[in-house]
């Protein structure tokens, strides 16, 4: 299925993925809290880096979830508009937001819908995050089209999703083998990657135990970053994360025995062609 050229089913699919979401929200926020080990080693740091937040700049938080990253840029100094489609995502993150509600606006907005995302303000902020979110949604132009209206000029926008090249659930496998390194048993971690080029949906899950699997609407570098450009974007940055802190493997297929393969990109893209009309 190549969500992205399927328009019949995209309200659908949309549709679908807000109920999982709904279903996993709460969940998700036990499990999660302000940070678990993957945002916090991997994630947050390399956001943060490239977002160069500075205090006072207003900053759209899209798809925001429980709303940790938005408190983290509260609490830097910035003013906050975040938004996300999920209502009981929102219900958990205005529950965590008590001592910062001055500093941040929560918004019932679907990503998708490029009405709704027009109705934030054009020309209104510094930059725009979404992190770990864009393998979630089932079509991305509304979005980044959005973005290019909603941004200032020379605004930056930073995202963070799987990595398409190594994490893709639909084409890529993790491997462990054994070696005999002279007389030495170690352990290798390897991922096998049989699917990439083609842009696909599947269903499989974030964090182990979640209450229902959520799609995931993997597209290729090509296709994610193609997107951007046409709406403007040039990329300005790229990092590929790996766990190279100490964390706890709570089983052995977790990502941080994979040292040398990074499970998420980060890239920043800046605002630097004419905003469409």
């Amino acid at each position: 299925m190549k969500a992205d050229e399927r328009p019949d089913t995209t309200k659908a699919l949309n549709w679908e993925t807000q109920e999982i979401w709904d279903q996993n929200a709460e969940w998700w926020d036990d499990q999660t809290g302000e940070a678990n080990d993957f945002q916090r080693i991997l994630i947050f740091p390399a956001i943060e880096r490239l977002l160069e937040l500075q205090p006072g700049e207003l900053v759209l938080d899209c798809a925001c979830g429980n709303g940790s990253f938005s408190r983290r840029m509260a609490r830097a100094g910035a003013k906050v508009v975040a938004f996300d489609f999920s209502a009981k995502f929102l219900d958990r993150a205005r529950s965590r937001t008590v001592e910062l509600a001055d500093r941040i606006e929560y918004r019932l907005v679907d990503a998708t819908d490029e009405d709704q995302l027009r109705q934030l303000g054009k020309g209104r902020f510094d930059a725009a995050v979404c992190n770990m979110a864009l393998m979630d949604m089932v079509v991305i132009e509304p979005l980044i089209a959005g973005l290019s209206q909603l941004l200032k000029a020379n605004g930056r926008f930073v995202f963070s999703v799987l990595h398409p090249c190594f994490n893709n659930p639909a084409g890529c496998k993790m491997v462990i083998e054994e070696e005999d390194r002279a007389g030495e048993l170690v352990a290798n971690y390897a991922v096998k990657v049989s699917k990439y080029i083609q842009p696909s949906a599947a269903k499989g899950i974030g964090i182990v135990g979640q209450p229902a699997p959520q799609w995931y609407y993997h597209r290729p570098l090509s296709l994610l970053l193609s997107t951007c450009f046409r709406a403007g974007f040039a990329l300005d940055s790229l990092e590929e994360p790996v766990f190279d802190q100490p964390a706890v493997a709570e089983r052995p297929f977790a990502w941080v025995n994979f040292k040398e393969i990074p499970p998420v990109l980060v890239a920043r893209l800046r605002l630097v062609g004419p905003t469409p009309s």
